[in-house]
């Protein structure tokens, strides 16, 4: 066989040349031009064995430097327990994709009910839809439907406290899709609800995005912000880090309408920053203005449980100028990992995961301002990550870190380090980068 990585004969070429009307494969590139055609040789690797190529990977592999990690800002070191990869893993979910057609989708459609369920349990609002590609596309997706249910508005607040990372991401949306975005002052690490206020009375505005925790790892009191926002006809959108929610007040609670954020923390490994997933939960008001797919459970002709796509307002179901999304596919494995993660962990595991995390933040923080090198960077509640400032020189102390073996937080400020702690991380663990310190 002429190319032996084709499964397909000579017989079967000819046919499909014969088929498109030209007599050779070289022929059917034959308008791209002599001057830009490869023809030297591929500089491809000899072939190995099975043992050479695990030796290769392996000695690859070590030279990735294993650190203590204590760094956050979005992504978190939590522990995944083994028997939820070992279940991700199996070959009918490793290829886990959109179930288009219900009747041989049932599996598929039923872990994303589940895991509908579990992210409405942990937001506290009516309505999840089928998981988002990321936290950040979810934040940009749900200003793009305070827009739409806004109508005449076109402007979005934007508190200064959310991850610049995340602001990015919402502004290129904004951007071609003719949203303004006006950023909301902060004050002492918080959003200032003084200037949330003025911005929201001038009129105009379609949404107010905010973080809990913020990007600081601040626990900000929202008290109010959602009756100031109603007062003016524009919706509250909260993003969360979807384990905190264990713990904290919900978005509902909050008087959100919509709740967007990152799964990753719910025992998604970091993996060098992906593949993560992001949620979307709204108030039932909303449905129609959501993004993606939303699974139902109903009963079939013979009265058994079924599950269904209820709702999936994208462009290759409608017209496209209808659409409310072009999603192509939901993160579906993803969200099939923590929707495993959460049943395995149960709803006081999920809570005691995030305990152990706020114990450790706050242990770690006592310890490391006792020092007499650090403070506290914003009088404020935190939860398990927390900014202090070093008198001494960062970029020394965060080499000093790696040296020994610890990913030593997020520099956030020629004096200002951002430290994150989960329930991996062990007392001895902390105290020994306290002690790197001194």
């Amino acid at each position: 066989m002429q190319y032996k990585f084709f499964p397909h004969t000579e017989d079967d070429l000819q046919q499909m040349l014969s088929k498109v009307g030209v007599k050779s494969l070289d022929d059917l590139y034959a308008e791209v031009p002599e001057s830009i055609r490869f023809k030297g040789e591929y500089d491809l690797p000899s072939q190995m064995s099975e043992m050479e190529i695990r030796r290769f990977f392996d000695c690859l592999g070590n030279k990735n430097k294993q650190l203590t990690c204590f760094a956050g800002a979005g992504v978190y070191d939590h522990y995944t327990p083994s028997i939820v990869p070992n279940i991700v893993e199996r070959s009918e979910f490793l290829t886990s994709y959109t179930p288009y057609q219900a009747e041989i989708s049932q599996g598929t459609l039923h872990y994303i009910f589940e895991y509908q369920s579990m992210m409405t349990a942990l937001t506290g609002l009516a309505i999840s839809n089928a998981s988002m590609y990321d936290g950040s596309t979810a934040t940009a997706e749900a200003v793009m439907m305070a827009k739409a249910n806004a109508k005449k508005a076109n402007k979005v607040l934007v508190s200064s406290t959310i991850d610049p990372k995340v602001l990015k991401v919402v502004r290129t949306y904004a951007h071609y899709n003719g949203v303004e975005i006006e950023m909301v002052a902060e004050k002492n690490g918080a959003i200032d609800k003084d200037d949330m206020n003025t911005k929201l009375n001038a009129g105009g505005v379609a949404g107010v995005v905010v973080q809990q925790p913020n990007y600081y790892g601040i626990i900000e009191d929202y008290s109010g912000v959602a009756e100031a926002c109603h007062s003016q006809k524009a919706l509250f959108i909260m993003n969360s880090i979807a384990a905190d929610l264990a713990l904290l007040k919900t978005p509902a609670e909050w008087g959100a309408d919509i709740a967007v954020g990152d799964v990753q923390s719910l025992g998604l490994p970091m993996s060098f920053g992906g593949p993560y997933a992001g949620y979307m939960c709204c108030s039932e008001k909303l449905i129609r203005k959501m993004p993606g797919r939303i699974v139902g459970m109903t009963k079939d002709n013979r009265g058994q449980r079924a599950f269904v796509l209820t709702l999936q307002a994208r462009e290759q179901h409608i017209r496209r100028q209808k659409a409310t999304s072009n999603i192509c596919s939901n993160e579906s494995l993803m969200a099939l990992f923590v929707t495993i993660y959460m049943a395995v962990m149960g709803k006081e595991g999920v809570k005691e995961a995030a305990k152990r995390s706020f114990d450790g933040a706050h242990y770690m923080c006592d310890e490391l301002v006792k020092t007499g090198k650090f403070t506290l960077a914003f009088d404020q509640p935190f939860f398990n990550e927390f900014c202090v400032r070093y008198t001494g020189n960062v970029d020394e102390l965060q080499k000093r870190f790696i040296d020994n073996g610890i990913l030593g937080g997020v520099k956030v400020a020629d004096d200002c380090i951002m430290f994150a702690v989960t329930e991996k991380r062990t007392k001895d663990e902390i105290d020994k980068l306290v002690e790197l310190t001194k």
